[in-house]
Parts: structure tokens; C-alpha cells; sequence
């Protein structure tokens, strides 16, 4: 049986982290790579590839930078949909149950869920296939392992007696892109509401709480979460060295 796919891209946040360049930028707009497209571009492109072609952008800081750019999705092969949050309401939950309400998400089977800052060559069609053939409500793309930012030491008596530069935890943590079923969805809007609410702080334990079924997929591609200055320069760099050519 043939299922719907759909894709929702959120990219409504300020980017406090990435100023001075978000005084200027919406955060997923910033040129980036040798083509210098915006960061949006790649994610729109790899969701395309993966033959998903209804995205809605999740908007709020700047969203007239966003859709003056992507317009209707025409340009990029793909059907673009537009959702602003709501004012004095925040969290990715929320963002997503208001384009569910507003109908920037339509009906479908499977609802794909990816933040706007976070660029990966991730295996969507791969990522389908495992949410379904484990019947799951929810599957989270997940790492096995999550280097730490700072150095560890290991302290005896007052005395350092081993020490780690920015160790690698062996631990499975979220990437942030999840895939959402039709029951599940229907959850959202119980537990959005709230002035600000998030989809792994607020609605992945309540899928749990209620016996719903959240797989794990597992990723092995690169992944970079662009939240500060630091790290958009140095995903520049790397796609100076790499391009993700088949993106954009």
C-alpha cells in the first residue's frame, strides 16, 4: 500500500547563538557551502531527493525572508506550504500542531519532522522503511554516540588523574529529525497548548506514557547542528571540502 509522505521543516527561531549574523539573516537562510545557498536550500533539496515533495516551512523570526525566497516551491520541484507561529506561543510542539490546525500540513500517512538548523546527508528513504517495518507511532533519528564540547577529567583526592579532550560518549542521542504516524499526530494537538512546548521535552515521553511505540534509527552520516558561529564555520569549511552535490 502506497502511504502519503510529508515533510515539515522547522525555521521559525531567532538564532540568538548565531548574532551578529541572525541581525540580518533568518538562521536557515544564512549563504553557506561554495554555492553559497541558503542552509534551507540543502534540507529542501535532500527531502526532494528522498521523493518527498509537499514540505511546510514552520516560520516566525523573519518568515518574509524565507518565503520570498522558496515563494510556493515551484523553482526547487516541490509544493511549499507556509505556517507562522503563533505570537506569545512557542516550541517546536506547538509550531508543528498549529501547522497540523491550520492545514500547512495536510492529511498523510507519515509526517517527516526536521529542523531548519541542522544539516545532514540523512537516509530518509532508509528512515521510512524502518518506521515501517516496525510498526512504530514515532521513529527518532538517533547517534550511537555524542562527542562531548569540553574536555573530562577524572579527579581522585583532590588530584586530576586522568584527563580526556572532548570524549566521545557511547550513548544513543537525537539528531532531531523524527517521523511522525497518523495516530500519533493526532496526539499533538491534546499536548501542545501550553505557552511553550517542545517535541522531545513534551510530546515523545507522552507517546511513551501513553504505550505508543517509538523506534530508533540509527544514523551514521555527518551531522551538524549550526547553533553558533563556530559551527557554521566550520560546516562552511567542510562543504568546501565535501559539497553535498546531488543538495543543491
Amino acid at each position: 500500500m502506497r502511504r502519503s509522505v510529508q515533510a515539515a521543516v522547522l525555521c521559525g527561531g531567532r538564532g540568538e547563538r548565531l548574532r551578529p549574523l541572525t541581525d540580518y539573516f533568518q538562521k536557515v537562510m544564512i549563504p553557506i557551502g561554495p554555492k553559497k545557498l541558503p542552509l534551507l536550500a540543502y534540507t529542501v533539496a535532500m527531502i526532494r531527493h528522498h521523493g518527498i515533495t509537499k514540505i511546510a516551512l514552520l516560520t516566525g523570526y523573519r518568515s518574509e525572508d524565507i518565503k520570498r525566497y522558496f515563494r510556493d516551491g515551484s523553482s526547487q520541484k516541490v509544493k511549499i506550504s507556509y505556517s507562522e507561529d503563533e505570537p506569545g506561543v512557542s516550541g517546536s510542539l506547538n509550531a508543528v500542531a498549529n501547522a497540523l490546525k491550520g492545514g500547512a500540513i495536510g492529511r498523510c500517512d507519515e509526517l517527516l519532522i526536521y529542523y531548519g538548523d541542522i544539516l545532514t546527508d540523512l537516509n530518509i528513504t532508509e528512515l521510512l522503511q524502518t518506521h515501517r517495518s516496525t510498526g512504530a507511532d514515532v521513529t527518532l533519528v538517533l547517534d550511537k554516540g555524542y562527542t562531548l564540547p569540553v574536555g573530562v577529567a577524572e579527579v581522585d583526592g583532590g588530584l586530576v588523574k586522568s584527563f580526556k579532550e572532548k570524549p566521545k560518549v557511547g550513548m544513543s542521542v537525537t539528531t532531531g529529525p523524527m517521523v511522525v504516524g497518523r495516530k500519533a499526530m493526532g496526539l499533538m494537538a491534546k499536548v501542545a497548548g501550553r505557552k511553550k512546548t517542545d517535541l522531545m521535552t513534551d510530546f515523545v515521553p507522552e507517546v511513551l506514557k501513553r504505550g505508543g511505540k517509538v523506534a530508533a534509527y540509527y544514523t551514521t552520516r555527518d551531522w551538524f547542528d549550526v547553533g553558533t558561529v563556530s559551527s557554521f564555520v566550520k560546516l562552511d569549511e567542510e562543504m568546501a571540502r565535501h559539497p553535498l552535490n546531488y543538495l543543491a
